[in-house]
């Protein structure tokens, strides 16, 4: 078996250079150090090579399409293990990511009682739109985050982010209003991150969503008979969203900082999460910036708003895989500098060496 050392050394050599490593393993290799964390490379990388050498087929020059992908998402599992502080920083991402969704519903909800019914749409009961059963939903997930374990949470998340998909097409059936999507989509994001809410034991967390329900719930009376469907649904989106984006980047923020100070990084990482569902609260604003020009509306026409989307979508991701990736070049397993204390390239527990 070739040391690690040798071959992560030679990797960046040309193909034209004399080497002891094949062409094939050369590929492997150098696959092997675009994917995987340094420390992973140093304890393990030779062996793992040498496992793709030889379960490849004879006569083999390159890696199949399926072992890349395989060592992909190897390298990505390696890299969410020594990732610190990214399992609780996922849970306190869809905490707040539960709040949010939570508050808007309540609003929404109060919304579709309180607000006056216009003569030119058609009635769906006593309420608004089609969009008052996803509301609902939210609100149980929020009971069921109280209540319930978190298996039933993950469930109830689930039906509320299902039954805010559902709208689209249901309305679209029946001919029923519904609200926009600048107001359904950033619902569903929030639901696919508040999927990490579960798991919360403290009593005063799992009130948490309960307690943005309540607050929002005397200004959604005060405020909610005076708008109509179009000020309600349409107009709001492009002030209480984006309000509510600054809030949540805010907040999240300075519990980030917070933590910080204490050497806890989950609240990086739950900032780095909520980026993709506070980039869609603010979808709009976003859309109006590359919509901008001599007599252009305030709301943004349709495609600047789906441009806007698909950046957001993009970006939040994909600053999630460069922090992972950075995590595991600066990796804890590095010797510290004059203290000589190790740390586990897996858990990143300090340990002394023999």
């Amino acid at each position: 078996m070739i040391p690690v050392e040798s071959w992560h050394n030679r990797t960046g050599e040309e193909d034209g250079g004399s080497s002891a490593l094949t062409g094939l393993e050369r590929r492997y290799a150098r696959w092997t150090v675009l994917f995987y964390p340094v420390d992973y490379r140093r304890e393990r990388g030779s062996e793992l090579v040498d496992t793709y050498l030889s379960l490849a087929a004879p006569g083999r020059r390159r890696p199949s399409v399926s072992d890349v992908a395989d060592l992909a998402v190897g390298g990505l599992r390696q890299h969410l293990r020594i990732a610190q502080g990214l399992g609780p920083g996922f849970r306190l991402a869809g905490l707040l990511a539960l709040m949010t969704a939570t508050a808007f519903a309540t609003w929404w909800a109060g919304f579709e009682v309180l607000a006056p019914i216009p003569p030119w749409s058609s009635r769906v009961g006593p309420f608004l739109s089609l969009a008052v059963a996803a509301w609902a939903a939210w609100l149980l997930a929020a009971v069921v985050h109280v209540a319930a374990s978190s298996r039933w949470l993950r469930w109830a998340v689930c039906l509320a982010v299902l039954v805010t998909v559902g709208i689209v097409p249901a309305a679209a059936l029946t001919g029923s209003p519904r609200p926009p999507l600048s107001v359904l989509v950033p619902q569903i994001v929030l639901g696919v991150v508040a999927l990490g809410a579960a798991g919360q034991r403290q009593w005063w967390v799992r009130l948490m969503p309960i307690a943005a329900a309540a607050a929002v719930l005397p200004i959604t009376i005060g405020t909610a008979p005076s708008l109509d469907f179009m000020t309600g649904y349409f107009e709001l989106t492009m002030t209480a969203l984006p309000a509510a984006a600054v809030a949540l980047l805010i907040g999240t923020l300075l519990i980030a900082l917070g933590l910080a100070a204490r050497r806890d990084f989950r609240g990086a990482w739950a900032m780095l999460i909520l980026l993709t569902p506070i980039g869609m609260l603010a979808v709009n604003p976003l859309g109006a910036v590359l919509d901008s020009g001599p007599g252009r509306a305030v709301i943004p026409e349709w495609p600047s708003m789906v441009v806007a989307s698909l950046l957001v979508v993009m970006i939040g991701p994909m600053l999630v895989s460069l922090a992972l990736v950075a995590r595991g070049r600066w990796s804890p397993g590095r010797r510290s500098r004059g203290t000589g204390r190790h740390h586990c390239p897996t858990c990143g527990a300090p340990s002394t060496p023999a």
